[in-house]
This record gives structure tokens, sequence and C-alpha cells, in this order.
């Protein structure tokens, strides 16, 4: 397994597995748009034996009225289903982390699955006192400090790319 950043080549693949793992093509035209407009943007894959087989994008956002904060979004993270399981995802997520803290972000935010994620150290964003711009249920909107103390005293409704409207 190698995880790496995404390269041009790996475009069609890549909206692919995105377009597999989530119900509609919207996610795939996200990850299209975030590409576009987003910076800085933390897009990686995975591949086995030289096949993409994995797929995570980390995107800004933020925090209103709070322009210091700096944290990342995790969205979307996409394997394909004959790797599901594998272990694709979380070295995805983990090196994400790793080159969020090099781009100096101090926390990432993910909508998703509670019992995935919570492996990673994610707990829910309202213990930090952050609310999703999203209506969904608390446990589903999580955060995670990547540097001590990188939310203490940050609270308020944190604010996704202006691409995920189109979801």
């Amino acid at each position: 397994m190698q995880v790496r950043p995404e390269q041009e080549a790996d475009k069609t693949v890549v909206r692919e597995i995105v377009a597999a793992e989530f119900d509609t093509g919207a996610e795939a035209d996200l990850v299209e748009a975030l590409r576009e407009q987003a910076d800085p943007v933390v897009s990686l894959v995975a591949e086995e034996d030289g096949a993409v087989v994995g797929y995570a994008m980390f995107t800004p956002v933020t925090v209103e009225g709070d322009a210091g904060a700096k944290l990342m979004g995790l969205a979307p993270l996409a394997v394909t289903p004959a790797h599901q399981g594998k272990g694709f995802g979380s070295a995805l997520v983990r090196e994400g982390f790793e080159r969020c803290r090099q781009l100096g972000y101090g926390a990432v935010v993910v909508l998703g699955h509670p019992e995935y994620y919570e492996r990673f150290g994610f707990e829910p964003a309202s213990r930090y006192g952050l609310k999703s711009e999203y209506a969904v249920p608390d446990e589903a909107f999580m955060a995670l400090e990547l540097e001590p103390g990188a939310l203490a005293d940050r609270s308020g409704t944190v604010r996704f790319h202006a691409a995920f409207k189109d979801l």
C-alpha cells in the first residue's frame, strides 16, 4: 500500500471511486470544483500494486466570527468496495492529518459516521463549541485537534467551502 499526492493522471479513476462510494455523482463534481477553487487542498490517493483504490481530500473551513481559526475539513473519503476494511481509508486519513499539520492547520472537522471516525480521535465538535452549518445530528459532526489546544477558546458555526452547497 502506498499513499501519495493525487496527480493529474489520477483524476479519472478518482472520479470513478468517489462516484461509486456515494449515491450520486455530486461528490465527484465536488472534488473537481474544490480542486479548482479551494486553496490549499490536500488531495491524496491510496494505491495497491500501482492501482489507485482510495481517495481523500482536505480543504480549509472557516469558523464564523473567528478569522484566526486554522481548520481543515475532510471530505470526501472514498475507497473501492473491494479494498474497504483493509486499512486504505485509515492510511489516507492519517497521511492527510500529517500534511495538514505541515501546512499549519491545527484541527480537522468531518461530517460522517462516528463509529468510523472515532478511531482517529474525532469527537463531537460540539464539545469544542463548534457546530455545522448543515442540519446534521450532533454526533455526525466531529472535530479532532492536530495540535493540542488548537480548538481551545474557539466556538461558532463551521462553514465549508462554497462548493459544498451544490451537494
